[in-house]
């Protein structure tokens, strides 16, 4: 069974190992690249490219997160009441007060991010404000709050930015022939590389759902059921996950890349369904409030 403990040091070696297989791609793939062209500065290169994105994911996540979903920072005396709430929250989780940026998106939603608890950040929607009363907003805080203490927080965002990468690098593959130049004396050779590249490219999408979902949908009922131990109110953090479900319209720069971040699926309510449903980086709605809903305190 998951508990505070278990989900902390897993967090902490799920980190280590993405980063450990991202390196080990970049590599494989400057190596074969370089050995089709017979040139090892190209071997040189991904070696540099993937330790500097490696300590990019661990130093500047949270900025690449926050630039790509468009959040600024809130002011606080126009989100006084906000920032009270979070630093209230703060107080009782034993937790370093985070910053608190504000997304400008009608669609209600939120997440935390950050490399540990002394750097982390709590984002909202200005639509999650206007919808939720103070106990509902009080259960969504204290859920990603939970994010940050359990330590999810840096692995979600190195997921953000490595996964990113991902597609990024498929697309390099297929035009390495326009970047370093064909050879023209082994056309077996370069077809079999222009193959290679293709599969890259058709996989990529795939990898990076793979990626996310290898964070496991589990975080997300530890993170309710922390929450609402935080807040000893779990109706409050139930009737939230009920208003935002209920949304239907996606939020304006939904991303792929960072769906896994948000306390509810940024694409709507309509995005979840047939197929889709395998793919789900959260638990389904209904499931998570069932779940608040049978605690007792």
């Amino acid at each position: 069974m998951a508990t505070l403990y278990t989900q902390q040091a897993n967090n902490t070696r799920k980190t280590w190992l993405l980063m450990a297989v991202f390196l080990v791609i970049v590599i494989a793939l400057g190596w074969l690249i370089s050995f089709y062209y017979d040139n090892q500065a190209i071997l040189y290169f991904a070696i540099i490219f993937s330790l500097v994105m490696n300590f990019a994911s661990y130093w500047w996540s949270d900025k690449i997160v926050l630039s790509m979903s468009g959040a600024k920072p809130a002011d606080h005396n126009s989100n006084m009441e906000l920032y009270h709430l979070v630093e209230n929250l703060s107080i009782t989780a034993g937790l370093p007060m985070p910053k608190i940026y504000l997304i400008n998106d009608p669609a209600p939603n939120a997440f935390a991010t950050g490399r540990d608890k002394k750097h982390a950040v709590v984002a909202v929607t200005t639509g999650l404000l206007g919808m939720l009363n103070k106990n509902e907003l009080e259960g969504v805080i204290a859920h990603e709050l939970s994010h940050i203490g359990n330590r999810d927080i840096l692995l979600q965002s190195a997921v953000v930015v490595l996964v990113g990468l991902i597609a990024i690098l498929s697309d390099m593959f297929i035009r390495s022939r326009f970047l370093f130049g064909s050879r023209d004396d082994d056309n077996k050779a370069s077809g079999i590389l222009a193959i290679v590249g293709v599969i890259f490219i058709v996989l990529s999408p795939i990898i990076a759902t793979l990626i996310q979902l290898a964070i496991s949908r589990q975080r997300e009922f530890l993170a309710d059921s922390s929450g609402a131990l935080l807040t000893r109110y779990p109706e409050g953090l139930a009737s939230a996950l009920q208003k935002i479900g209920s949304y239907s319209a996606p939020m304006k720069k939904a991303s792929n890349a960072m769906a896994h971040m948000y306390i509810s699926n940024p694409f709507g309510a309509r995005a979840v369904k047939g197929i889709s449903k395998l793919f789900m980086t959260h638990p389904p709605v209904e499931e998570r409030i069932q779940a608040l809903r049978g605690m007792s305190f």
